[in-house]
């Protein structure tokens, strides 16, 4: 049923595809027919202090605003994660932004961090039923200067902190210009003591510890690896997630759309992004938890994702391709 209603949704430009698809996932849920369709997928994993239903969740992205949490956790994910949202309302870049390459099922985007802004984002999520693990991805408006990240992500932290289970700071996307400057030195120093820093104010605050996580780029040198795992060992980060879009164009570069700007997702990222998070897992040594995301369109790579040292894995180019089918294959897979 999914590669029929795939096939005309890819006859769709790509952002109305996108956005009829949610709509369609909102009415199914409104009917109860994703609870009737799909199977309750039971494999429970607890971590950071919280009990996820099962280990695959769907990436930020999807669902920037958090306006279909409730539609999207009743297809099995065993977690949402919404976002990236910025402390004010902006458009992102100019369209066309978002492509399909389904030769090799993946999507190239330079979406830019289009979303309606955090504050409605936490009243999408006060309205919510969903009662899974929640999991709110965080970034800067695109022209704040990066000097000055560190105050967009604190307004965003301070606004979702006590809405969310786990809070990811998103220095990695490749489409907000200087972005992925935040992952070195002594700007990434600077940021996660101001964020840990503001963490252990809230937790005090509110009466709530909830996990940070940093989404990092596939995009780094061993070297650069081994000196953001040493930072995060430092400051002590709650979890890592692993990884965000490609800038390379390995294997796609002969296909329509291949040369265009942005991150490259889906399945030619598995290889490259799976290296980045064993590295980073072999770095930390267990100090933390990662999360593997990035090129998984079939149970085996989720596999291959916890055997390279992932806790847990998320999805979405996959997803867009397989369908809901792909959550219950990664779940089957996973080893236990």
């Amino acid at each position: 049923m999914y590669k029929v209603a795939r096939q005309f949704l890819f006859s769709l430009p790509t952002e109305t595809s996108h956005e009829l698809a949610l709509k369609a996932i909102d009415v199914a849920y409104s009917l109860r027919l994703t609870r009737c369709l799909l199977p309750e997928l039971a494999a429970p994993v607890e971590l950071m202090g919280l009990k996820f239903r099962n280990p695959v969740g769907l990436a930020a992205g999807l669902d920037k605003n958090g306006d279909h949490i409730d539609a999207l956790g009743s297809l099995g994910f065993g977690f949402i994660e919404i976002g990236t949202v910025t402390p004010r309302p902006q458009p992102g870049n100019l369209k066309p932004r978002l492509f399909r390459l389904p030769q090799k099922q993946a999507i190239i985007n330079r979406m830019g961090f289009n979303n309606k802004g955090v504050d409605h984002l936490v009243e999408q999520v006060k309205r919510s039923r969903y009662d899974g693990v929640l999991g709110i991805n965080i970034g800067k408006n695109f022209d704040t200067p990066v000097e000055h990240a560190l105050s967009d992500y604190l307004i965003c932290l301070e606004k979702v902190y006590q809405h969310a289970d786990y809070v990811v700071i998103n220095i990695s996307s490749p489409n907000t210009q200087g972005l992925r400057s935040l992952q070195y030195g002594e700007s990434l120093d600077e940021l996660l003591n101001g964020l840990k820093t503001a963490q252990k104010r809230l937790s005090d605050q509110h009466s709530k510890y909830v996990p940070l996580l940093v989404k990092i780029a596939p995009d780094l040198t061993t070297e650069e690896v081994a000196q953001i795992a040493g930072q995060f060992k430092k400051h002590e980060v709650d979890g890592v997630i692993a990884t965000n879009t490609t800038l390379a164009r390995e294997g796609v570069e002969h296909l329509p759309h291949g040369d265009e700007q942005g991150g490259l997702s889906g399945a030619p990222v598995f290889e490259k992004s799976t290296a980045v998070l064993k590295q980073l897992c072999d770095e930390l040594a267990g100090a933390m938890p990662v999360i593997g995301v990035g090129g998984i369109v079939k149970g085996e790579q989720a596999r291959a994702k916890q055997e390279a040292g992932a806790v847990l894995v998320q999805i979405y180019s996959g997803f867009i391709y397989q369908g809901p089918r792909l959550i219950a294959t990664c779940v089957k897979a996973w080893g236990r």
